[in-house]
């Protein structure tokens, strides 16, 4: 694996996102490919390309349950804009009663270790359902959203879920999302223009300061090193 993984590496070394995209596209196929968008503007921007080199592509989104109305207001937006349908996944509703009775409606804000129990039954086992029989999945992350993702790779090994990982937008700045997003006309989250970079579960994004990180806004009562929801472990390894 760590031979493909280079060999990946040299490949996309220098690519823009839609050549990076492109070449996903042929190096595992459309129906092994998926795409993880929850909404934000990386993912509006990667589903906007996505779709324009494939129709059929498969972009999938989960619904923790918990968004925010401008979320799902969204989605519907982009459905109809692309004129396709997300995959949805869900939290088993077994999994969350038991976290409702071991931590209550809100036990997330007691700890990380309660944060980390809820995002795993909410988005992190979903995950697994979304990504199985998959080889690859499409990420928005960058190097610039925050601490826990300066080491980022244009295409990486997820031992967790075992498969490659690839994060087309890994170089680029606020500003250059920001300018394609525009000069695209791609539907954005209406909170975006009210200070919220960083948009998930509503109980765990607020909006931030001028001069905050971007990622300041979730899960704003932890430290930076801890913000993460597991949908990303690193160090990942071939």
């Amino acid at each position: 694996m760590k031979h493909r993984l280079a060999e990946f590496q040299n490949q996309t070394e220098g690519q823009t996102v839609l050549e990076t995209l492109a070449w996903a596209l042929k190096t595992f196929g459309a129906p092994d490919l998926v795409l993880a968008s929850s909404m934000g503007a990386e993912d509006q921007m990667l589903t906007h390309y996505l779709l324009g080199l494939e129709p059929k592509a498969r972009v999938f989104t989960l619904d923790t349950g918990r968004h925010f109305q401008e979320t799902y207001d969204l989605m519907a937006a982009t459905e109809r804009a692309y004129n396709f349908r997300y995959e949805s996944y869900f939290p088993e509703a077994s999994d969350v009663e038991e976290l409702l009775a071991a931590q209550g409606a809100n036990g997330f804000y007691r700890s990380v270790a309660a944060r980390q129990a809820c995002c795993r039954v909410r988005k992190v086992l979903p995950l697994q359902r979304a990504l199985a029989g998959a080889k690859a999945w499409i990420t928005g992350q960058r190097r610039e959203q925050g601490l826990t993702r300066t080491s980022l790779e244009r295409v990486e090994w997820d031992a967790g879920n075992g498969l490659f990982k690839i994060n087309p937008l890994v170089d680029w700045t606020e500003a250059t999302l920001w300018e394609a997003l525009g000069s695209a006309k791609v539907p954005t989250h209406a909170l975006h223009a009210h200070s919220y970079p960083s948009i998930g579960c509503q109980p765990c994004t607020r909006a931030v300061a001028p001069g905050e990180d971007l990622r300041s806004g979730r899960w704003w009562w932890e430290e930076p090193e801890h913000k993460e929801c597991g949908l990303h472990h690193r160090p990942q390894t071939a």
